[in-house]
């Protein structure tokens, strides 16, 4: 009894240790394409949101582990119809890719780059939490591209996928240097996993840094003979090469990111995993070093638990509930919002007395991917739920408006006006017979054709529903609920079976608030608040 007694205590102890340790994910959203750097004692990170805006959000953390959102590098990207969501066109997995995220002489930059513009592009600001951001753009795209100011003045970028090149910029980093340095420094990144290995995902995702007077580069590759997302890490005295390389970390689709320091000395790489509908999710990853290389990981394994403060509260700087309820100095919407495209300013606002938000449609559409104003936020693991309530007695004939669980496979919940008459109703996308789900939930769109149909729908006789969408990532299924008080809910349709698809969204499943018109325009629904829960 007595022995008992004690491993007891023993095991209670271990795990109050691993409750208050760091925990791997660092985030369980979609936060991919992590680009880190140390500012004195405060960490900034970039990362990749695509077609959403504002975009490249700015996050900071003094611990490495807990992270908020302070600011975006831009509001809006570019003004064309792709991004405008006008004349049949969109944006969907594109807009923005990969950033880079840097601090030189007082300023801090990033760097992207975009299909959807044509051009690569730079922001810079004394200050990231409150900026202004300051833009510049050009052509060409300069794809997985990594900002670089070296210790001479000379500023460059690494980029490319598969064989990686160096050009050098002008010295504020606001275009390409004429005649300067425009070479190849790698032929392949793939060769590190052998001459037969060479045609899997061709190595990407640059991040370039000296340390202690090498330069060591970052990529992302896979090998021909099955998906395994790799690190790649090169290194070399001058930045010119000629360079050496070898496979760094080969574990669980963690792999994309740099290398990161603490004010005490110690090393961490910062990378992303694959994990399914949730999206891409941030890894930090332990470094030691030997004879020059950074070694990642605990005997190549990324740990589930990190000797830094608890992390158990990390997505409260990354999402948050709003009641739409706004101070005389607030900002209309609070960082963790984004839009899907770029919004129509014109035709949403913060409506007081009380708080909600307000969506008036403007034109005819024919399907909720096509809506413009759809207010979004992540949605994360390993269990969530979001909710809201809806007034629509504004709606008008073929309106429909509601709460979504988005990506290309969507699912909602919302309320369908026709014929003077109100329903509710729940709606989900159907994949064709050539539906792939064969890397951990990842398809690939060209295989599939996407339709939508109302799964069920209930007659509305009042003017206000809830609705809630709660979310399992641990089986990537979503499932819908309507209440007509706020307290009894109902379940509604089927539960919607989730999968992060590409090259179409390529981003995890976020909630969405929206109101589109197939019909006649200007009818509006008002949010009266949004509210996530982990369950």
């Amino acid at each position: 009894m007595r022995i008992a007694f004690f491993l007891t205590l023993f095991y209670l102890g271990l795990t109050n240790i691993s409750a208050q340790l760091a925990q791997n994910p660092i985030i369980w959203a979609d936060v991919p394409d992590v680009s880190v750097i140390r500012v004195n004692d405060t960490y900034y990170m970039s990362s990749t949101t695509m077609h959403m805006s504002p975009g490249v959000p700015i996050m900071k953390s003094k611990d490495l582990v807990n992270w908020e959102i302070v600011s975006y590098a831009y509001d809006r990207l570019v003004e064309n119809d792709k991004m405008n969501m006008e004349n049949g066109q969109e944006a969907y997995g594109y807009g923005s890719w990969a950033s880079s995220l840097r601090y030189h002489k007082g300023m801090f930059y990033v760097s992207t780059f975009s299909a959807t513009s044509g051009k690569t592009h730079v922001y810079k600001t004394k200050d990231a939490e409150t900026g202004p951001w300051e833009a510049f753009s050009f052509a060409p795209v300069l794809h997985d591209n990594s900002l670089f100011f070296d210790d001479d003045g000379r500023v460059y970028m690494l980029y490319g996928g598969g064989e990686i090149k160096l050009i050098e910029l002008l010295p504020d980093a606001s275009g390409i240097k004429p005649n300067g340095i425009n070479k190849v420094i790698i032929e392949n990144v793939n060769l590190i996993f052998g001459e037969d290995e060479v045609g899997g995902l061709p190595g990407e995702g640059c991040q370039l840094q000296k340390i202690n007077g090498k330069y060591y580069l970052f990529n992302i590759a896979s090998p021909k003979s099955r998906w395994s997302r790799s690190v790649i890490i090169h290194r070399a005295d001058k930045i010119t090469g000629p360079y050496e390389g070898r496979l760094a970390l080969q574990y669980k689709d963690v792999a994309q990111g740099g290398l990161i320091d603490t004010p005490d000395g110690d090393w961490y790489a910062m990378l992303f995993g694959d994990r399914g509908a949730v999206g891409r999710v941030p890894y930090l990853v332990p470094v030691k070093w030997e004879d020059g290389w950074p070694v990642l990981g605990n005997e190549g394994k990324v740990p589930e638990h990190l000797n830094l403060p608890d992390n158990s509260d990390c997505i409260s700087g990354i999402v948050a509930s709003d009641e739409f309820e706004r101070k005389q100095n607030d900002p209309k919407l609070p960082l963790a919002w984004q839009w899907n495209h770029n919004p129509d300013n014109k035709n949403w606002d913060i409506l007081q007395n009380p708080g909600r938000l307000r969506i008036t449609t403007s034109r005819i559409d024919t399907n909720v991917l096509c809506a413009k104003n759809i207010l979004t936020q992540r949605t994360f693991g390993p269990k969530c739920s979001g909710s809201t309530l809806v007034n629509v007695s504004n709606m008008k004939n073929g309106d429909i408006g509601g709460l979504i669980a988005l990506q290309n496979k969507y699912g909602y919940v919302g309320v369908k006006k026709e014929n003077n008459k109100t329903m509710i109703v729940q709606v989900q996308t159907n994949l064709g017979a050539k539906e792939k789900n064969e890397k951990q939930g990842i398809i690939n769109l060209n295989d599939i054709i996407t339709s939508s149909k109302v799964i069920e729908q209930v007659p509305l006789t009042q003017e206000q529903v809830y609705f809630k969408i709660a979310i399992d990532f641990e089986i990537d299924k979503a499932y819908f609920y309507y209440s007509l008080d706020g307290k009894k809910w109902k379940k509604i349709g089927d539960s919607l079976q989730m999968v992060y698809s590409w090259p179409k969204h390529f981003m995890g499943y976020r909630f969405g608030l929206f109101n589109y018109a197939t019909k006649e325009i200007g009818g509006n629904v008002d949010f009266d608040y949004f509210r996530i829960d982990e369950r």
